[in-house]
């Protein structure tokens, strides 16, 4: 599952000059959770349960548009876990990585 795609900029940067990594977490707790939403039946809600994620370089405002995929990783019937990455969409070179899990829960 694709999530929207960014671009990164200085407004985003932390105190040391490059994106704060929370972007790149809130991100990956994004996508990971549409990918476990479209395992859903009608009338199911979920919630994140954790998140951990992994930085492999820095994301700057030269980066460029970044990328994010989500995949479940495993559906059971209460809990839902899947994977992250975080790529520079132009030149493919990964930026970050994680995982989480989720409480599944119908909505009535």
């Amino acid at each position: 599952m694709r999530a929207r795609r960014q671009v990164p900029s200085e407004r985003h940067y932390n105190p040391i000059g490059v994106v704060h990594g929370g972007i790149a977490a809130t991100i990956l707790d994004s996508a990971m959770g549409c990918a476990v939403h479209t395992t859903l039946p009608a009338g199911w809600s979920y919630g994140s349960l954790d998140l951990s994620a992994r930085y492999v370089r820095p994301i700057t405002a030269d980066t460029g548009r970044i990328v994010c995929e989500g995949v479940v990783v495993h559906r059971g019937n209460s809990t839902a876990t899947a994977e992250g990455r975080v790529w520079a969409e132009a030149t493919g070179k990964l930026l970050a990585h994680g995982s989480g899990s989720a409480l599944l829960r119908p909505l009535s």
